[in-house]
């Protein structure tokens, strides 16, 4: 994913809300650069997680674990795990910016505790130099912007150096705002276009989750990371409409 987005290419991603290694699998299978997976709002456990990370490894596919928000233990456990990178959500300030990157990256950048005996560290023997150089290089940190809030600070925590793209949450941004699922209401839009242009401006990546047919506008806006959609909306699109195709044929 940071070859291709550093190429100034676009990247392909799909989540997954389901616990299965074999999800995960089938994204790889199919194409997508990089898999979503979830330990904030969704059950997983880490034993999920890594197989998860197994499957994808199979396909080069990348995994983006979004964290919960917690200790620095709850941020580098997917690192050590071998996800690709992680994503932070409800990042509410430049100073909540400065200290998930220095929970995550190795000196000189931050202060991660540094144990190279897991998977990202080949089990110990990756030259702890090297892991640590590989750490701070091909892994990604990703901050989600999703709350009203934090916009009036948004150009320095798009300055904070560590960190790699900032992803809009229209979701709870509408939800922030009073309006809840109104994805057509214009300050979603504003938002939408000032994560583009700050990203941009600081040297970052823009990331943001939509549909297929409005991609070529999002990437003119200046995004390059795109979520398409998850396992459990395309498992409840397909069987109703394979349920309605068989209520017709036996009505």
């Amino acid at each position: 994913m940071l070859r291709k987005l550093r190429a100034g290419q676009v990247v392909s991603c799909v989540k997954t809300n389901l616990a299965e290694g074999r999800v995960a699998e089938i994204g790889g299978m199919t194409g997508f650069d990089c898999l979503w997976t979830c330990m904030e709002h969704v059950p997983n456990d880490w034993a999920v997680i890594e197989r998860q990370i197994w499957a994808a490894k199979i396909h080069d596919m990348d995994v983006m674990v979004r964290v919960t928000r917690g200790s620095y233990s709850d941020y580098i456990r997917p690192l050590e795990l071998d996800a690709a990178g992680i994503m932070v959500p409800h990042v509410m300030s430049a100073e909540d910016a400065r200290a998930v990157v220095r929970m995550t990256r190795f000196q000189p950048i931050g202060r991660r505790p540094i144990d190279g005996g897991n998977a990202d560290g080949a089990f110990s023997q990756l030259d702890i130099g090297e892991y640590v150089k590989q750490a701070n290089e091909q892994r990604f940190i990703v901050l989600q912007m999703e709350d009203p809030e934090p916009f009036d600070e948004l150009d320095a925590i798009a300055a904070v150096e560590g960190y790699d793209m900032l992803l809009f949450g229209a979701g709870d941004f509408s939800h922030g705002i009073g309006v809840p699922g109104q994805m057509d209401d214009p300050r979603i839009a504003e938002a939408r276009q000032r994560v583009a242009e700050v990203a941009a401006a600081h040297g970052k990546f823009a990331g943001i989750v939509t549909a297929v047919e409005q991609v070529p506008e999002m990437v003119e806006m200046g995004y390059q990371f795109f979520n398409l959609g998850a396992d459990v909306l395309s498992l409840g699109v397909h069987w109703r409409q394979m349920i309605e195709q068989f209520n017709e044929q036996v009505s």
